[in-house]
């Protein structure tokens, strides 16, 4: 069985769809670097929905902003979508709970949408899939800024994600590391060099039909190294970092998912998210290792059991809130 086929099995996760009375559209709001809200949708007291017009991006990006009532300064965490990350809403918010866990919390949540196999990355050439993402240029410059002016912020961030969100996740701190002051990896792979890791992140981008060449150039190259946070360890150094990772051996909570029959049979599905989770833990140990030889703290959130699969994240989003929200309340 193909990494490809192991990464389609996260698409049969279950959907735990939250919705709310939809307010009409808000004014048009504009803010600095060239981001601009176009239009905003209440969708509940603690929930709000964004289409961001980006100059970078040169595109409208769905954004989903979780915040308690009130217009009091606070921390701001940016939570990523994986591979198979939702095109209008993000899966955190269909699939991780999201809503429910945040409720009551002081932080206001922002969960792009739209980003399924780019690595939130800013590409250096024109994809024929996915075109020019400038997901960095859009994450670090123009939506914190705009977050700030909609929503309050006490100038303090943390950036998680799962899967290949986790990467992404460790990637923008060291590459921003003035930005965030805590980071998350869920079932992620920080590092990106050396054959395994390297062929995780192509057959990643290659799913969705586009060419991670066109991403970062030929693995090995001056650009890729730029975004391996295992060759950047000192930018890590202080912050708040949890890394999390099942072992890949099955659990109860993996017969508690339903299924999408079209992705093949049960059992197939639960052994393609067993080799894909085993694959992460491997890589999470390899970084979590790295970290430890250079003494940078960290959190560690390792599994004896678990798949690749939702129930396990919807789990360690409690530990990981726990490391991460301190760092920025």
């Amino acid at each position: 069985m193909t990494l490809r086929r192991f990464f389609s099995g996260l698409a049969a996760a279950t959907a735990l769809a939250l919705t709310g009375a939809a307010f009409a559209p808000a004014a048009v709001e504009a803010a600095p670097k060239g981001a601009q809200v176009t239009k905003k949708i209440q969708r509940g007291l603690h929930r709000t929905d964004l289409t961001v017009r980006s100059a970078a991006m040169k595109d409208s990006i769905p954004v989903t902003v979780l915040s308690p009532p009130g217009d009091e300064p606070r921390g701001t965490l940016y939570l990523l979508d994986g591979a198979d990350g939702g095109d209008k809403v993000s899966d955190w918010i269909t699939k991780g709970g999201a809503t429910r866990f945040f409720a009551g919390r002081n932080v206001n949540v922002v969960l792009p949408a739209g980003g399924a196999g780019s690595f939130y990355t800013d590409w250096i050439r024109k994809d024929r899939k996915l075109g020019k993402p400038q997901w960095e240029t859009f994450l670090t410059e123009e939506l914190p800024e705009l977050m700030a002016e909609q929503f309050g912020s006490n100038g303090r961030n943390a950036v998680m994600g799962l899967s290949m969100g986790g990467q992404s996740a460790f990637t923008l701190a060291v590459r921003n590391p003035e930005l965030y002051r805590g980071v998350g990896s869920l079932s992620g792979c920080p590092p990106v060099s050396g054959p395994a890791n390297e062929a995780y992140v192509r057959t990643t981008v290659g799913r969705t039909g586009a060419d991670a060449s066109n991403m970062w150039g030929a693995p090995g190259s001056k650009t890729w190294r730029e975004h391996d946070p295992a060759l950047h360890l000192d930018a890590l150094r202080g912050k708040a970092l949890f890394l999390s990772a099942g072992s890949g051996a099955v659990g109860p909570p993996d017969f508690t998912i339903e299924r999408d029959p079209d992705e093949g049979p049960e059992d197939a599905q639960i052994a393609a998210g067993s080799a894909l989770e085993a694959a992460a833990y491997r890589c999470s140990l390899e970084f979590a290792a790295k970290l430890t030889g250079a003494g940078i703290d960290y959190t560690p959130g390792f599994r004896l059991i678990g798949t690749h699969s939702w129930p396990y994240w919807q789990q360690d989003l409690e530990g990981a809130w726990g490391t991460l929200g301190p760092s920025i309340s």
